[in-house]
């Protein structure tokens, strides 16, 4: 039997209760071990202490005590100038400084304000010019100043004149103290009337405003709250945003600002043009406006300018990948486009953006995913255009640690060569196996070259996962499709070149290693090399850009490396990491319900 100490003896109810739970536990023999934490648990020190001052102030709370005195405070201060006017001993010396203490001061100023019922506002009287029978339709709102905004944005109704609320910022003052609503008429601010005064006008009552700032409302009809604002919605943003730069913002210093990849968690979308956003993880839970996706497409389609088109140009080049000083092993390439081909896209791409054919999101839905140590890891996918050194940053991160990344090896229909081993060069097939697998879809990337089929598998991936490895993929950004499931979960890296201005001076040693029976298989960039892997990354992120977790550019080879190997470290090592909604759910929420333009904020 669980015998209660000696300090719980004056609670002689609580001691039977955790006398029956003790008792009670005991004849489960089966969860000792759970038992044996119970006990340990309630004969802790520190609690039976708690149990000690419970006591105490239940005792005290019965005799239902008196101050003395309600100026404890203005006392202390004029016993501690008797003291220095009455001699200068140790003692009074210790007195002093004790007063003197903030800690102490502090003490002496909740003791007055509890001993003068100072504790709960004032509300400020109902001004004399309200009339009886619009006290219904008439309130009084008195909120502390504070450093932070009240979290509300304002606006002039076009047909009244009047200045009313026309949103509340989720997470701020206004939103905490419930007493202001969004279509509230707002009469005064600090017993200064608001009409006939525009929104800027009322922005400098409120910014010299001191202590409490009192309003005169009249309140809108209540409105339910609709369902879908209670969903916790993230999303991963696909541009960046500086309301400073955006002259369409209603109120900058109401609005978020953020860059590409940031995790927003998105608070209302009620409006069509400014959602109500914060940043994920933020210690600090007041929302702030974005432009919505609706708004954004707007502008993408009003700055879009028609490209002149260009004369195809009747030159053809071999397949070829990058290579810098130091050498590295032939990736699989399936072949550089002809320049024909590559201004027939240019011409598409003209075409696409001009008549809104094409409109890539520029928000994506995310949903946290929490990595079981058992699972595997996710599949690392590298885009980027030819000669942007994709293939040179794989090498280095499998050299860097082989035991931790693996790559995958093509599959071909041609003849194993003398110095090629199976299963390390290639995966030799017959050209029957490779076109039953095309038509099982096996294939991620696949086309032939010199009558010969090249392509990367889906089980070559599989084979490296399967080994516990992160697989590095290095695929066109139009072939993701096929890996882009929750079951490999790709983690989309796109390697982008730097302005040409720094390719010519980064890349005047490179080279490119073209075919081995060509006549020149290496060759020196040219300013049309440059000029096409610029254009090629524009529009691989133009029309892919939603795929990208992640954008590095590549103008030092080295300096890439790093933040590619230190991005990768980071996600494997997060608690949590966010994949597309579309993954797990059917469809992404895109609710929206229209408002007001916002033009104020307060």
């Amino acid at each position: 039997v669980w015998e209660c100490p000696p300090s719980l003896l004056p609670l002689p109810g609580v001691c039977r209760l955790l006398s029956s739970v003790m008792s009670g536990t005991e004849s489960h023999t089966d969860r000792e071990e759970d038992y044996r934490f119970l006990h340990s648990m309630l004969m802790e020190k520190k609690l039976h202490l708690l149990f000690k001052i419970h006591e105490r102030l239940k005792r005290f709370e019965k005799r239902s005590p008196i101050p003395v005195q309600e100026h404890a405070a203005s006392l202390a201060s004029d016993l501690a100038e008797e003291l220095i006017y009455q001699g200068w001993r140790d003692e009074a010396k210790e007195l002093v400084s004790l007063f003197s203490k903030p800690h102490f001061k502090s003490l002496l100023s909740v003791h007055d304000a509890v001993a003068q019922r100072d504790f709960e506002p004032t509300l400020p009287p109902v001004p004399d010019d309200v009339l009886e029978e619009d006290e219904d339709s008439v309130k009084i709102v008195s909120l502390v100043k504070t450093k932070e905004p009240l979290g509300a944005t304002i606006k002039r109704d076009k047909a009244t004149g009047a200045i009313v609320v026309a949103r509340i910022m989720r997470g701020g003052a206004a939103d905490k103290s419930g007493l202001i609503h969004e279509g509230d008429e707002l009469k005064e601010v600090n017993g200064v009337s608001l009409e006939n005064r525009k929104p800027k006008e009322i922005l400098p009552l409120l910014a010299c405003s001191q202590g409490d700032i009192t309003f005169k409302i009249i309140p809108a009809s209540p409105k339910e709250e609709m369902s879908s604002n209670k969903k916790k919605l993230f999303v991963r943003v696909l541009f960046d945003y500086d309301p400073n730069e955006d002259p369409s913002v209603p109120c900058k210093d109401a609005a978020v600002s953020f860059k590409r990849g940031d995790i927003l968690r998105i608070v209302s979308t009620e409006d069509d043009t400014w959602w109500q956003a914060c940043h994920y993880g933020n210690s600090n839970s007041r929302a702030g406006l974005i432009p919505s996706q609706q708004l954004h497409e707007r502008w993408r389609v009003a700055l879009q300018r028609p490209r002149a088109l260009f004369r195809p140009r009747q030159v053809k080049r071999p397949g070829f990948s990058i290579s810098f000083p130091a050498g590295l092993r032939r990736s699989f390439r399936l072949g550089r486009k002809s320049s024909w081909v590559r201004e027939a896209a240019r011409s598409r791409r003209w075409s696409a953006g001009v008549h809104g054919s094409f409109r890539p999101p520029t928000y994506i839905e995310v949903i946290p995913y929490h990595r079981d140590p058992k699972e595997r890891h996710r599949l690392v996918v590298l885009a980027g255009p030819s000669g942007v050194g994709v293939n040179e940053l794989k090498r280095r991160l499998l050299i860097s640690d082989p035991d931790r990344y693996g790559v995958t090896v093509p599959y071909t229909t041609r003849e194993k060569r003398r110095q090629e081993n199976e299963g390390v060069d290639y995966h030799f097939v017959s050209v029957h196996m490779f076109e039953e697998a095309i038509l099982n879809h096996r294939f991620i990337d696949y086309g032939r070259y010199k009558g010969h089929y090249y392509g990367t598998s889906l089980d070559s991936v599989h084979r490296v996962m399967a080994e516990g490895k992160v697989c590095l993929l290095d695929a066109h950004p139009s072939k993701i499709k096929h890996v882009y499931t929750s079951e490999f979960k790709p983690y989309v890296v796109f390697v982008k070149p730097p302005r040409i201005e720094e390719l010519r001076l980064t890349r005047r040693r490179a080279k490119f290693i073209c075919d081995e029976e060509d006549t020149n298989p290496v060759r020196i960039f040219s300013e049309e090399d440059f000029e096409d892997m610029i254009d090629s990354a524009e529009t691989m992120e133009k029309e892919y850009g939603h795929l990208f977790d992640k954008v590095i550019v590549n103008g030092d080879i080295a300096v890439a490396f790093r933040e590619l190997k230190a991005d990768l470290e980071s996600i494997e090592e997060a608690e949590v990491q966010w994949i597309p909604a579309e993954w797990i759910c059917s469809s992404p929420t895109t609710a929206r319900r229209s408002c007001g333009h916002l033009t104020g904020w307060i």
